[in-house]
């Protein structure tokens, strides 16, 4: 492996931006300086005013392999990836076939990873009705934690839990230290639209926030019994911000995450019969979008996840446009980076920001915080070299994602990624990918092996 040093006028550390020189050897950094220092042997790259920030992690990925290549796919997923910076990626368990609640199921799809693994990859394992039993084996092989759902997660396979099945599974999974995600809608009303099914706003009435608001109560209380570390997954409901906030100050082991769609788009600008913006929970008005930022800004919400979660184009009805029969997710991993960037340059944040949204919270929730997320001597050599200012159109040639159905088409976009390292080698440059297959396995030791 060849030494490289990377220099650079900003240079994203854990003390802010900075200019200095980034010193890789054996896949890891081996030193942050302010200059070259004159016994280096190896190759220096000198990105001038791009910024040098650690690689993208995104802890909530559908890969859908196996069983479901034909929704996405560990190559298509991870050459995305890649192009997009992103540099770790924890796959969620329920869209593939067999879902990853046995040994036996996590084990196909390790197998499926093999030749077509191009960035790090851990995987969750998941909690459903009567897999109790299965927790330790699915730790056993190494899996990073467990998501449940608490209403339908859309695949038969993969039944929500009940609070009975969480008092049964959370003691297990909190003795051994790992998160439980959660999905948190609890649809007790029975809650139905009645309109027509092409109406954004029809659907937006379909999933209101009181299914979020009680299931989050839910998962605070069971979080404060069991002293279990508890994540929320992609949140949208702006009621639940307090309830949270207090949790986290009363020292409960709680995280929450929202995602790039919540915080970019609004309700109010969603064309009806435009399918490719449905998603669960959905896409709120404005006035709670901006109390989502501003729950970013003080820490409430931790980081934010993508949630890439793609369907062939059948499944997302994108000819009838029916929102209620639509599968709901939202394609969006490339462009995780530059999405958020967008948005939050916008609204005065910085550069630091992102990387601790997208690189440093991600890797805590991981279970790879010692040695990814940051730019710090001994760690991992997992980079981004992405420019601020330049923009670019997001178009379907452009994505790397085995469909282009994204709500980001055409949308010009801030932050344009220009390299990605793995463990100290570029993989991917100016749009051309220089080394495939790079990718590592990731289980919860922080053990990684060669895929």
């Amino acid at each position: 492996m060849i030494d490289l040093a990377i220099n650079g006028n900003k240079i994203c550390t854990p003390h802010g931006i900075r200019q200095a020189v980034v010193i890789l050897k054996n896949g890891l950094i081996a030193d942050v300086c302010s200059e070259v220092p004159v016994d280096f042997a190896g190759d220096v790259i000198a990105i001038g005013d791009s910024v040098l920030m650690a690689g993208v992690i995104d802890p909530h990925v559908h890969i859908n392999e196996p069983g479901r290549t034909d929704w996405e796919g560990f190559n298509t997923a991870t050459r995305a990836a890649i192009a997009g910076g992103l540099t770790t990626l924890v796959d969620m368990p329920l869209n593939s076939s067999p879902v990853t609640t046995t040994a036996e199921a996590f084990d196909q799809k390790l197998a499926a990873t093999q030749g077509q693994l191009h960035t790090n990859c851990g995987f969750w394992g998941g909690l459903i009705p009567g897999n109790t039993d299965d927790i330790e084996l699915l730790i056993e092989k190494g899996v990073v934690g467990f998501k449940a759902f608490l209403t339908h997660s859309g695949i038969d396979d993969f039944p929500n839990v009940t609070e009975e099945d969480l008092r049964k599974a959370m003691p297990l999974i909190a003795r051994h230290g790992l998160p439980l995600l959660v999905h948190c809608e609890l649809s007790t009303d029975g809650q139905l639209a009645t309109g027509d099914p092409q109406s954004y706003q029809n659907y937006l009435s379909s999933r209101p926030k009181k299914w979020e608001d009680e299931a989050i109560a839910l998962m605070i209380r069971l979080c404060e019994e069991y002293n279990c570390r508890t994540h929320i997954v992609h949140l949208s409901s702006a009621n639940s911000i307090e309830p949270i906030a207090i949790a986290k100050r009363n020292g409960l082991p709680l995280t929450v995450e929202t995602a790039q769609h919540y915080l970019y788009f609004t309700a109010e600008t969603i064309p009806d019969g435009q399918t490719q913006f449905k998603c669960a929970p959905p896409i709120r008005e404005k006035e709670n979008n901006d109390q989502l930022w501003e729950a970013l800004r003080a820490g409430i919400i931790d980081f934010v996840a993508t949630d890439h979660s793609p369907a062939p184009p059948d499944l997302k009805q994108l000819q009838s446009g029916d929102f209620m029969k639509a599968w709901g997710g939202i394609a969006s991993l490339q462009l995780a980076l530059p999405i958020l960037w967008t948005a939050a340059k916008e609204r005065g944040f910085a550069v630091t920001d992102i990387a601790r949204w997208l690189s440093e919270k991600p890797a805590q929730l991981a279970g790879v915080s010692n040695r990814k997320g940051q730019i710090v001597k001994g760690f991992d050599a997992d980079l981004v070299v992405w420019n601020p200012d330049k923009s670019f159109v997001v178009s379907a040639d452009s994505l790397q994602h085995k469909h282009k159905m994204t709500p980001y088409l055409n949308e010009e976009l801030y932050g344009v990624v220009e390299q990605t390292y793995l463990a100290g080698e570029l993989v991917f440059k100016n749009g051309d990918f220089i080394k495939l297959n790079a990718g590592r396995l990731i289980n919860y030791r922080d053990a990684e092996t060669q895929s």
